[in-house]
């Protein structure tokens, strides 16, 4: 099993939900967050004074999948995501050891299937 976490542009959020659900993949949660990359983040400008902007808006989304399924997941994540332009996120996969289904007690690939 696989923890996936991707940290995309918020208005890529509908898109990659749409990418993800035409392969099947409908288990995820999804956070905004705060973050910054290369592009550290926007300056803005107030009272006609320029502050640097140290950090911006963006979405995690986080998604447990079988090993079978972590490259496509991934593939509907990019399709979803990619504009081309910097700061379009990142995909993190780590390696899950164990899940429980709260609700029936099932453990690993049959609590995220």
């Amino acid at each position: 099993m696989k923890y996936i976490i991707a940290i995309i542009q918020p208005d890529r959020l509908d898109t990659v939900l749409d990418a993800l659900t035409e392969d099947g993949i409908n288990l995820l949660t999804v956070s905004d967050v705060m973050g910054r990359g290369r592009q550290k983040g926007v300056a803005e400008v107030y009272r006609s004074h320029v502050e640097p902007g140290n950090l911006l808006r963006k979405v995690k989304v986080e998604i447990a999948v079988s090993d079978n399924r972590v490259w496509q997941t991934v593939d509907a994540i990019t399709r979803g995501a990619r504009t081309g332009n910097i700061g379009d996120g990142k995909i993190f996969v780590f390696d899950l050891q164990e899940c429980v289904r709260i609700r029936t007690g099932e453990t690993g690939e049959q609590a995220i299937a």
